[in-house]
């Protein structure tokens, strides 16, 4: 009996929630200084890295032509949907930790602990991953000195590490972490001044990519392209030839071609919610969060819109560098100097876009340790400077072990796991929420933590057979919640919303995998996958329904979800499509680093 006790109690603790305390919100451990101006400078550093840079071209090549733009603007209105969930959530818990805290205080301790884990995983590989690339660039610009100095000394052959430890990318990152641990305010104003930099640079190229720009490039006729594939891979005119780039015009690879890119500029919006892990250190958390992380994903949009505008109007489509295209393009318009201009500015959005992603880190760390989910010194404070100074020093020195030996080009999919699953639970968690009976979230604030879970604990022992009588009386009036919902949010239509949800979720699940590993036999219309993808949709719908039907929490935050269960749903099926979309070593990685968790 007695180990029955002790499976109960730690099943429960899987499940506790943490109880937020809404009153005592001013007093906080960490610095309060930052205003609105620098979280959204923080957004956009972070979001707009090298990937303007680099990403456009590659997209624009080899997936989607000119129609690069419209994958842009599909890819943002997917990472929006996920930014509103993270700011609502940041109106309604103004502390530290992110998506790790939102899922401590609504689905309980294993969630949490899983998404805070992956956080810093994803973290770490981007931290590690843009110092790489910062050092590469650099490398490029002074004509690939330091490379081949380290090919000849130290040189690494074996599977999985790099070709040669990266000792620039260290230094970087040591830097950085300094800097931060010497105080939030310090490194948010660097951060403005590289950001502003940044954002110059971009417009300076959308404005003359616009001016040098011809609109021809987005109009290129079959029979160009045609001639183009006959010359470049020497072929007899006479031969029947079809291009190696599309049909040309505005969507050369079709539909799906823009659908494809859209898929892989989604990883370009990823790092807004670095806005959200600053709960604690912002003056006026509930307004400033959401405005933030609106206000910097469209900044985002607006940049990437125009640079890949710029570039595909600049040089045809096809003739685009995969590895540095705006230089290139600009070589192609015959304005060679302005390429310095660009090496600069991606220089500023590699700085911005590391201080972005080891910013976040220690802050989920010390919210983390705070709530002795991992080792308790990770949460001492510095008075002086009032950072979380162990956890930043120790993520920043496992970044550097990282950038230092190991190869990132495998590693960096895992990262991309780790935040669609956070993503995915943010919304989850906004739903489950937004139905919760009133006063779900800050009840008993004056009581401590512990006797609340202690008086849960008792209560639950004492119900247990008379929940299960409670139950078989519960059935009739459960359908009646169903059919006839009540007018404010009770037990009953919370956990009729729960169970819906945890279906629609499988179901979701279930159609992204047969939709991207059956594709053939749904295009051979056959009938077991018909059948499955119908019964799918049949309870997609229904779940849907019952959602809607139930009433929502009468409570007011400064910021709301709009157009409430279909938001939400439908940002977790582009995440979870997304996660289906990666390969399988890739997962096969990632369940050995939960393991290790």
């Amino acid at each position: 009996i007695n180990m029955l006790e002790q499976v109960l109690s730690f099943g429960r603790s899987l499940v506790r929630k943490k109880v937020v305390d809404l009153s005592s919100l001013e007093d906080s451990k960490l610095c309060r200084c930052l205003g609105t101006v620098d979280l959204i400078a923080l957004g956009v550093g972070s979001t707009l890295g090298a990937g303007v840079y680099v990403l456009a071209g590659e997209v624009a090549k080899s997936n989607s032509g000119p129609s690069i733009v419209i994958s842009f603007l599909i890819a943002a209105l997917a990472s929006v949907m996920a930014g509103l969930c993270y700011a609502e959530f940041g109106a309604r818990v103004p502390k530290t930790g992110s998506a790790y805290l939102y899922s401590y205080v609504t689905v309980g301790e294993i969630w949490a602990f899983i998404t805070g884990w992956n956080l810093i995983l994803s973290y770490v590989i981007g931290t590690s991953s843009v110092a790489r690339a910062w050092s590469g660039t650099f490398d490029e610009m002074i004509g690939g000195h330091i490379e081949i100095f380290c090919k000849t000394y130290f040189s690494m052959n074996s599977p999985g590490l790099a070709q040669y430890p990266d000792f620039f990318a260290v230094c970087l990152i040591l830097l950085l972490s300094g800097l931060l641990s010497f105080g939030v305010k310090e490194s948010a104003w660097v951060n403005k001044v590289f950001t502003s930099i940044n954002v110059l640079v971009l417009l300076f190229v959308i404005i003359s990519g616009f001016v040098k720009g011809d609109t021809h490039n987005w109009k290129i006729s079959e029979e160009s392209l045609i001639n183009v594939t006959i010359v470049t891979r020497n072929l007899s005119v006479m031969a029947n030839v079809s291009s190696d780039y599309g049909v040309g015009g505005f969507m050369p690879f079709g539909f799906s071609g823009t659908l494809a890119g859209a898929a892989t500029c989604f990883y370009a919006f990823v790092g807004f919610d670095c806005i959200a892990t600053t709960g604690e250190e912002v003056k006026n958390p509930q307004r400033a969060i959401p405005i933030g992380i609106v206000v910097s994903l469209t900044v985002c949009f607006l940049a990437y819109f125009g640079v890949s505008a710029a570039l595909t109007l600049m040089m045809p489509y096809y003739l685009l560098d995969e590895k540095s295209p705006l230089p290139m393009a600009f070589e192609y318009v015959g304005w060679g100097p302005a390429k310095y201009v660009v090496a600069v500015g991606s220089l500023c959005a590699l700085s911005t876009s590391l201080l972005g992603s080891i910013f976040p880190m220690p802050r989920v760390i010390y919210a983390m340790a705070e709530d002795g989910v991992l080792f308790k010194a990770l949460a001492q404070i510095n008075p002086k400077t009032k950072t979380p100074l162990i956890a930043t020093m120790t993520s920043g020195v496992v970044a550097a072990i990282m950038a230092f030996l190991f190869d990132l080009k495998a590693l960096v999919d895992m990262m991309s796991i780790g935040t669609l699953l956070a993503y995915s639970l943010v919304a989850v968690c906004v739903l489950i929420l937004r139905y919760q009976p009133d006063g779900a979230l800050g009840r008993r604030a004056g009581t401590g933590e512990r006797d609340y879970l202690s008086s849960e604990e008792g209560e639950s022992d004492l119900t247990e057979s008379e929940s299960h009588l409670n139950m078989l009386k519960g059935g009739s009036s459960a359908l009646q919640t169903v059919l006839h919902p009540p007018v404010s949010p009770s037990e009953h239509s919370s956990s009729v919303v729960n169970m819906s949800i945890c279906l629609l979720v499988l179901v979701v699940c279930v159609v992204s995998y047969l939709t991207t590993y059956h594709i053939g036999s749904i295009l051979g219309m056959e009938v077991w996958i018909l059948a499955l993808l119908t019964v799918c949709l049949l309870i997609f719908s229904i779940c849907v329904f019952m959602v809607c039907r139930q009433p929502q929490t009468s409570k007011k935050v400064s910021f709301m979800v709009p157009l409430l269960p279909f938001l939400p749903i439908l940002s977790v099926f582009v995440n979870i499509y997304l996660m289906v979309q990666l390969s399988g070593d890739t997962w096969i990685r990632f369940s050995v680093w939960m393991a290790v968790g």
